[in-house]
Formats: C-alpha cells, structure tokens, sequence
C-alpha cells in the first residue's frame, strides 16, 4: 500500500520493505498453520476422550441407556414457580459444590498408602506393555495405567514399574463399522497375588530365605530394612499365605509320587503350636514321609491329623 509523503503525494514502499512486509506475513501464516495443527490434534483427542465416554455411559459397560424419543408429543405439565425452581437447584449446586471442596481437601489430607511410601526411595524398572495385533498409527494415546510391584535381585531391591498404555481410535466411526474397540488397553499379566505389592522374585526370594536356608520372619524384615524396605513380620506372613496356596497343586503331585513308592520312611518332629482353648504352647507333631524306593529327590511334610489318614492304608 502506497504511503503519502509531507507533500501529499503517493510513495512508493521499497524493495527492502516490500521484502520485510512478506516476510512477516509469512511468519504470521507459518504460526497460524502450527496453531490449527495443534489443535486438530486436540480435536481428534477430545473425540477419542467424548467416544469413551459415551461408552462409560451408554454402552455395555454401564446399565443407563440413551432416553428414547418415539415422537410422541409433550403433555403440558405445572412446573410451578419457576423462579423458585431455580433457586432451589442454584442451592442445590452450591451444596454439592461445598460438599466436592470438602472432599477434595480430605482426599488432599488423607495418609498415602504404606506399601507406596516403603517403594518410594528405591530405584525404578520400567516395562512398558503394548497392545498387540494392533495398528496403532490408527489410534491416538490417551492415557496410561500403572502398576507398581516390589521385586528382587540377590542383594539388591527396586521397584517394577508396568505401564500399559491407553489408546482411543481416531475415527470412531470405524470402530462401529468393522466391530473394533473404540479404546484399547493391553491385558495385565497375571500376578501371584491380586492387586499385591510384592512381584514374583520377591515372593520367591521370601520363600527361599524360609525353607531353603531357614531364616524366620523377623530376620528376614532385618535383611529387607538393610536393602532399603521397612516392612513387618506380618506384612511377610500375609504374602506368604496366598503363594503356598498357588504351589498346593505342586504339593499335591508330590504327595501322589511320594505315596505311591513300594517303600517311603517316616520321621516325627515335634514343636510348641499354641492352643487358643487353653490359651498356651502345647507339644504337636509334624511328620516328614520321604520316598525310599524309588528313591524321590523330596519329601512332604504333614501335620498329625493327616499323617493317620496315610497310616490307614498300609
């Protein structure tokens, strides 16, 4: 655009500023292509986060379903003042408005969890798991689970951190034309125990230091507090408890072998088990039932209860 100069006439813009005035504008055109970009890629999330939640509401997973318009024509009713209806749900909301900040303060108050606090100074792994049979260029990342378990290596603790992350399709339309999920999440691995802190190594390491070389509980939480990890004698009995239940079919096989030997030797031990009735250590037995012939590299263990069942086949 021409500029006037002091006598009223039209000059010319240079070169130099022609150049200027283009370059600026290009600039300006270049952030705004960056600026549409950026957010077609948060429409894309925002439809990916909408389908989900449509799903949450609407679909299988939750028993509410969309109201149904058949068309029929609205009877007329007395709604009543309805001034005074506004009112009471403008109340209405300042009450659960109160009741959501005291909520989120107690929730902002509330004492971590112990077994978070006792992983939070060791180092981490983290192991990220995948949808499979998946195109993922088809979806877009919308979120991530964590699972946190305490795990083990001779000497030497940390935290495994299993991340699985969240994906919603793109397109949602696809997903009803070709019967996909709309949002998917890989499977977690199983774990020993349900929604447990300790992993697989842990648990096998507890039950090694116990059987294999001996160590009781309470040495064991002396060893763990040394490595980094506070725990209590009953935080171990607790885990233990579930994983011998998860080795009883091993167990069991091994009984079968071992009864079914043409000769096994039993031994007798006895130790102090205390009877809640007479409030007191009383004297039991365990016995030891060892295959002879053929010779089994284990034996089994039972408590005296059981061991006159077995005597009653022989």
């Amino acid at each position: 655009m021409a500029k006037e100069d002091a006598t009223g006439q039209a000059v010319e813009p240079s070169m130099e500023q022609l150049l200027d005035i283009n370059r600026k504008q290009s600039e300006i055109i270049s952030a705004q292509a960056r600026t549409i970009e950026e957010l077609r890629g948060t429409i894309v999330e925002l439809n990916a986060s909408l389908a989900w939640l449509k799903r949450k509401v609407f679909g299988k997973m939750s028993e509410k379903c969309k109201p149904v318009d058949n068309g029929d024509p609205k009877l007329p009713f007395d709604y009543g003042d309805l001034e005074q209806i506004e009112a009471e749900i403008e109340d209405a909301r300042s009450r659960a408005a109160e009741q959501i900040t005291v909520l989120k303060s107690r929730a902002a108050n509330k004492t971590p969890r112990r077994n978070r606090v006792v992983m939070d100074n060791l180092p981490v792994v983290t192991v990220v798991i995948e949808p499979e049979n998946v195109d993922l260029s088809r979806y877009v990342k919308i979120g991530e689970e964590h699972t946190r378990t305490l795990e083990m290596k001779p000497g030497y603790l940390y935290v495994k951190d299993t991340v699985r992350p969240t994906y919603a399709l793109k397109n949602e339309m696809e997903a009803v034309d070709n019967g996909e999920k709309a949002v998917i999440t890989a499977p977690m691995p199983l774990m020993p125990i349900y929604k447990g802190m300790p992993g697989a190594s842990m648990l096998a390491e507890v039950l090694l230091q116990k059987y294999e070389y001996h160590v009781p509980f309470y040495r064991q939480v002396k060893q763990l507090e040394h490595l980094g990890v506070k725990l209590s004698k009953n935080t171990l009995d607790g885990w233990f408890r579930p994983v011998c239940e998860l080795l009883r079919p091993l167990y069991l096989e091994l009984r079968k072998k071992v009864l079914a030997a043409d000769y096994f030797q039993v031994d007798e031990t006895t130790l102090p088990v205390i009877n809640h009735d007479r409030h007191k250590a009383v004297k039991e037995y365990i016995w030891i039932v060892r295959a002879a012939v053929p010779r089994l590299p284990s034996s089994i263990t039972t408590t005296d209860r059981v061991h006159k069942k077995l005597r009653s086949g022989f």
